[in-house]
């Protein structure tokens, strides 16, 4: 069993930064490639970024690529999402996850654990 608590969440204005953490438990993440989601109000939950388990792989939404960056810290057990050039429309509840395929997945049943997710509101 793995436990996940994302951080870092918050209100921003539009073309600011913020840095996501999550931080796991009960099991080491060096065996799960990892992921980022997120859900906005009214819609359905998607996929924002995933990377490999040692780090050496990464994907991004395309709504995201450029601006976005996902990273890992094994020796920490932990995973971040730095978030730059930020818009109204990535304001969301976003997720951390760990993935059962290998070397990651853009598909949200390929996940098993979440965190229970951290509000990012981003204003005009």
């Amino acid at each position: 069993q793995v436990q996940l608590v994302e951080s870092g969440g918050g209100l921003v204005q539009a073309g600011g930064s913020l840095r996501l953490s999550c931080a796991a438990s009960g099991r080491t993440l060096t065996n799960y490639p990892m992921g980022w989601f997120r859900q906005a109000p009214g819609k359905e939950r998607e996929f924002v970024a995933a990377i490999s388990m040692t780090g050496s792989s990464t994907i991004y939404a395309d709504s995201v690529k450029g601006r976005f960056a996902i990273s890992r810290d094994n020796a920490k057990n932990t995973l971040d999402l730095q978030m730059n050039s930020l818009k109204p429309e990535d304001t969301a509840v976003y997720y951390c996850a760990t993935s059962r395929r290998a070397p990651y997945s853009v598909a949200e049943h390929d996940y098993n654990y979440w965190g229970q997710g951290t509000q990012v509101t981003v204003s005009l």
